[in-house]
């Protein structure tokens, strides 16, 4: 830790720190705590279409097996234009997913099984669901991030820059004070030799 001058321009240096620092702190908090309220909601999101997802691979399960019979689907569907736009959270930018394009081919309903349609449908809301998953593991890897960062900020003003800030003003404090009482003491003596020497002269 650097040595800090005794002086009242350090004293002054040390109290505009500390009130700047104490001014800053709260807001550092509110960032964090929206940072962590943020967190929890995309988690909730994340579980509800993981949740969903599940739900659709059990329902596929049932008829899966007529997948085995020939492949109908092969090329039917793709994934094409994802289109993100810039969201924001307590200052934080973060991609916020708008659409997702799921390219269908057209093929023929008189020489496809009935199940290619609910097999369409349920790759459909697959790509769907994983698009969101993905757009979101993203906002959390972002927003932990900076969750990690703004934590760190309060604990060094809280742990450290105010502490140190403090302690530097009492250290100032009392030693500009032991400087005026100095003072005052040699000013007494130098009175008292004053007046002693008047009193001598006078004699």
């Amino acid at each position: 830790m650097p040595k800090i001058r005794l002086t009242k321009t350090e004293l002054k240096k040390q109290k505009e720190d500390l009130k700047r620092f104490q001014r800053y702190l709260p807001l550092l908090v509110l960032k964090k705590k929206q940072l962590q309220l943020e967190i929890v909601k995309v988690h909730r999101a994340v579980s509800k279409e993981a949740e969903r997802l599940g739900n659709l691979r059990n329902s596929v399960l049932r008829w899966v097996d007529v997948f085995a019979e020939k492949n109908f689907i092969q090329g039917l569907l793709s994934l094409g234009e994802v289109e993100i736009a810039p969201g924001n959270v307590a200052g934080v930018d973060i991609p916020v997913l708008v659409a997702a394009q799921i390219e269908e081919k057209a093929y023929d309903f008189m020489l496809t099984p009935l199940w290619v349609d609910e097999a369409v449908k349920a790759i459909k809301e697959t790509l769907s669901i994983k698009v969101k998953l993905a757009v979101y593991h993203k906002q959390l890897d972002i927003l932990k991030e900076e969750l990690r960062i703004a934590t760190q900020r309060v604990n060094l003003f809280e742990k450290v820059k105010i502490p140190a800030s403090s302690e530097n003003i009492r250290v100032i404090q009392i030693a500009l004070g032991e400087v005026r009482t100095a003072e005052v003491v040699r000013g007494k003596i130098a009175k008292a030799k004053l007046e002693k020497r008047k009193a001598l002269s006078a004699a």
